[in-house]
């Protein structure tokens, strides 16, 4: 079992119908793992409202009239405790490969990133490309998933002056994250590129294309092909 591990978690009461579970201080995927293991077997508790995944917590939102301070600790010991940590490690993971458009039409920062890294926007793109990233959480908006971890030859700090409009499938960095804008919003991360693929599907039942434990690979596409797919150039 990894050292950074807490197990069962830590669980602290924030609220008298949310609890906060801490499973280890360090971001890994086999805490990842843990997460995602717990979080699925508590979703089909009844009187489990709300379930928020995060790098190494779990926020546990529950009903009183199901359950009580008490009682809610003893249940999450229980499924916690009744999970094989030697099992999870050898379960097959949804991979999700998201086409990017490197284009400095859509990557407005790719030129500052490859300049403070001292490399070429060649070799910034590449290392993006070449890592194979998990989906830890899922926040700031429907669909936005964020992704660990950067390379850090390209790790890059949020821009000191947010964009008050960053475009919709704008992929970007922030110092070990990467992620895709799903929506026209603000945004303070270094923008790379853009992809012509829908992160949420309103008609779902997922809505979003993405789900914390998921892999992600960014696969770079040609300027006609990001046309053609639908890819906008505008709003940067």
């Amino acid at each position: 079992m990894n050292d950074a591990l807490i197990f069962p978690p830590d669980v602290d009461m924030v609220s008298d119908h949310a609890c906060l579970l801490t499973f280890s201080n360090t971001i890994c995927n086999e805490v990842a793992d843990v997460i995602a293991a717990v979080s699925s077997a508590l979703c089909d508790s009844l009187g489990v409202v709300d379930l928020v995944p995060s790098y190494t917590t779990l926020l546990v939102v529950f009903n009183t009239d199901h359950f009580d301070r008490f009682n809610i600790l003893k249940h999450i010991h229980d499924i916690s405790t009744a999970i094989d940590l030697e099992k999870l490690s050898q379960q097959a993971q949804n991979e999700v490969e998201i086409p990017v458009y490197y284009g400095s039409e859509v990557g407005p920062d790719l030129e500052g990133i490859a300049t403070h890294c001292g490399l070429s926007t060649d070799e910034v793109i590449q290392l993006h490309c070449a890592t194979r990233y998990r989906a830890y959480a899922i926040g700031f908006s429907p669909g936005f998933a964020f992704l660990g971890n950067v390379p850090e030859a390209i790790r890059m700090p949020r821009k000191t002056t947010p964009r008050l409009k960053v475009p919709q499938g704008s992929v970007a960095i922030a110092e070990q994250q990467t992620a895709v804008y799903p929506s026209v919003s603000p945004g303070g991360w270094q923008i790379l590129g853009r992809t012509p693929v829908s992160l949420v599907d309103w008609e779902s039942d997922s809505l979003a294309l993405i789900q914390v434990g998921d892999t992600v690979r960014f696969k770079p596409m040609s300027r006609e092909d990001f046309l053609a797919q639908g890819g906008l150039l505008d709003g940067v």
